[in-house]
């Protein structure tokens, strides 16, 4: 997307409003009209025409530039087929937003719903130089885990990396709605080291382990993708509507 706005920022129209040029304006008119007014309306209309000129090739340039792009995307990394499942959890990709859901049952009472995001930052990564700089990508997921019949669900905040799930945070909702001065709870890594070592576990035993945290690398490099043709192709839409 960098590389589309450099190029419309190098994009240079060399439309230039005609020179025009009238004769006397005296000769061949009729006694009744005014010279003024006509050399006026033919400014008038002459410049009209030039800007509609100038709003098509710039339009003309802008639809140019998006063809090219999305043909350089789906050619050289076309997005792949997202998968609609990981292990027992089915996934709603939600076209056109920046998370996605995940769902499972677990026994007979739990439901856990994940909503991830698409990558939302950074880090550099341990092999990174001052030469060659490299990063490591960072996805946020929430785990929400409910009980049928109870007003209370369990909601853990974590960090997928590229190989591993990190829980940044844990508590319990009470209904719908939360007050914002509600307590809860400290840091997770204030906790003690054995009661994160089995919130871990806990984790794992529903299927949300180091595992998941590969799969939503990859699922949301896809995502990316799709996501950006798809929004490619929207401006492409407008651009061309008249």
């Amino acid at each position: 997307m960098a590389r589309f706005v450099r190029c419309l920022r190098r994009s240079v129209f060399s439309i230039s409003s005609p020179s025009i040029a009238y004769r006397n304006p005296k000769i061949g008119l009729p006694s009744n009209q005014n010279p003024k007014f006509l050399i006026s309306r033919r400014c008038l209309s002459s410049g009209s025409y030039v800007s509609e000129m100038q709003k098509s090739a710039f339009e003309g340039n802008i639809l140019r530039l998006i063809r090219n792009e999305i043909e350089y995307e789906l050619d050289h990394s076309p997005p792949l087929q997202l998968p609609s499942s990981f292990g027992p959890f089915t996934v709603d990709e939600r076209p056109g937003e920046q998370w996605i859901s995940l769902k499972r049952q677990f026994g007979e009472k739990e439901d856990i719903k994940i909503e991830a995001t698409m990558f939302d930052r950074s880090v550099p990564s341990s092999k990174s130089t001052s030469t060659e700089p490299e990063y490591v990508l960072h996805i946020t997921f929430i785990v929400n885990i409910s009980k049928a019949g109870a007003g209370e669900a369990f909601e853990i905040m974590c960090s997928a990396w590229p190989d591993t799930i990190e829980i940044s945070k844990l508590c319990v909702r009470k209904g719908i709605k939360s007050s914002p001065s509600s307590y809860n709870g400290p840091e997770f890594e204030e906790l003690d080291d054995e009661l994160q070592d089995a919130l871990y576990q806990f984790l794992e035993q529903r299927g949300i382990s180091d595992e998941l945290a590969v799969f939503l690398q990859q699922y949301m490099k896809n995502k990316d993708k799709g996501e950006y043709v798809r929004w490619m192709d929207s401006v492409k839409s407008y651009v061309e509507r008249k």
